[in-house]
């Protein structure tokens, strides 16, 4: 088993929690709502998050900021602000509720008289065109519908945040935003579905159109020490299989995007699955902010049945190493595009994963650049046998990349032989794992 956490802070024995910022009832600090990891911190050592003033989030929380929520309102409240806190999620909690729980649906958050069949009409390519993108009183009637479901369902959490689920506990409908704070930890939880009732459709994104959609589950931005564990990620139970002028009709964004200058992030051992667009690691070319920064870890998490960004990098350096990727040829899900995106600048080092794929998967899809010059990808195996996964791209493509990302990582502290991913992987990552000694 994965070595525990050893820099522990002990929750207080006696101690009165506050079951909501809302209603704030005592509950016994050894009641099993509140996790046993509750204070646990980012172990040194364990990838980028642990540099710097390392990622310690709401350990240091008072008795009265530590806070049980089952609501989308009560956990609003309670991930705001800077002081430390510790937020403990019960149950399911669904972004798309008002204020007294009852759920919302697309048709509630239009305005100004939005409906899809009217968007599809007056932009449809063959009355619209090609080569502009939408504008007018419909367009702008999409836009605020969006900004009215933003209003509702985007939870901004606050600096020195620690974010844990209770056994079960599911986050549905909500994109969460760790936006311009510091020293966050999410642990222990399903986050799934963050959808989107309004994408734009924008016919002059690449040669056939795209739609775009605004929320992503969790959004990591101009953030730094952020440790994500241990949580399970998709789109649950709904999938992008609609199409609208031949395209998909996208309704969620990225499952993870860490951009615009954030900085320091450890992401290990999480289940990702059932997903197209999954992760961004700098969402721009033109932004030269973010030189020196994208400083990101990912190591023993399990991405299944995913088509592609598994990450796309930009900028950063980038350490992936003990992932287990598994492709099984998911007709219900997405089609595999690729797994490691070399973006511009970006100094990806790719080491000791392992690819459990069946079908018509191809070793030359795996990597694949946009922009970029330089990957490190070594000790990876497919199947259980060494492949050269560069290699096979450079010989099928003809392209030329440098084998070497230019540094070498140094914050790792169990690397397991690429052979034994899916074995430690498959038992250790997850929600349930974390729970197990709970």
């Amino acid at each position: 088993m994965q070595r525990r956490l050893t820099r522990t802070l002990a929750l207080t024995a006696g101690g009165a929690l506050a079951a909501s910022l809302a209603a704030a009832s005592p509950v016994a600090a050894d009641s099993p709502t509140v996790p046993d990891f509750a204070r646990e911190v980012l172990p040194e050592g364990d990838g980028w998050g642990s540099a710097g003033a390392g990622t310690t989030g709401g350990a240091a929380a008072d008795e009265d900021d530590v806070h049980v929520v089952s609501t989308r309102q009560e956990l609003e409240e309670a991930v705001a602000g800077d002081e430390p806190k510790i937020v403990v999620v019960q149950g399911t909690v669904d972004g798309n509720t008002d204020e007294e729980g009852n759920p919302l649906s697309c048709e509630d958050y239009a305005v100004d008289g939005y409906s899809l069949q009217e968007y599809l009409a007056t932009y449809d390519p063959e009355v619209w065109g090609w080569e502009r993108e939408p504008a007018g009183p419909l367009e702008e009637a999409r836009a605020a519908s969006q900004d009215a479901q933003s209003d509702n369902t985007v939870v901004r959490v606050g600096s020195n945040t620690t974010l844990v689920g209770a056994p079960g506990a599911t986050i549905t409908g909500t994109a969460l935003r760790i936006r311009d704070v510091n020293n966050v930890i999410v642990r222990g939880l399903t986050i799934e579905n963050a959808f989107d009732c309004f994408p734009q459709w924008d016919p002059t994104d690449g040669d056939s159109g795209a739609w775009n959609s605004d929320f992503d589950a969790v959004e990591v931005s101009g953030s730094t020490n952020v440790w994500l564990d241990h949580n399970e990620f998709s789109d649950g139970d709904l999938t992008d299989k609609e199409f609208y002028f031949g395209r998909p009709y996208e309704v969620h964004d990225g499952l993870v995007d860490i951009v615009r200058q954030a900085d320091l992030v450890t992401m290990s051992w999480n289940r990702v699955h059932s997903h197209d667009k999954v992760m961004l690691i700098g969402n721009s070319d033109s932004r030269e902010t973010d030189r020196g920064h994208l400083r990101v870890t990912l190591h023993h998490n399990e991405w299944q049945n995913l088509g592609q960004r598994t990450p796309r990098v930009r900028f950063g350096q980038v350490d992936v190493y003990n992932n287990h990727y598994v492709e099984t040829g998911h007709d219900l899900y997405y089609d595999y595009s690729y797994s490691w995106g070399v973006g511009k600048e970006s100094k990806l080092v790719a080491e000791h994963n392992h690819f459990t794929v069946s079908g018509d998967f191809d070793p030359a899809e795996v990597v694949q650049p946009w922009g970029g010059e330089q990957i490190t990808e070594e000790h990876n195996l497919v199947n259980r046998k060494r492949v050269d996964l560069l290699g096979a791209y450079l010989e099928a493509s003809g392209d030329e990349l440098d084998d070497d990302a230019g540094w070498t990582p140094t914050l790792r502290r169990t690397v397991h032989p690429a052979q034994a991913v899916p074995g430690v992987v498959g038992a250790q990552a997850g929600p349930d794992w974390l729970h197990s000694d709970d």
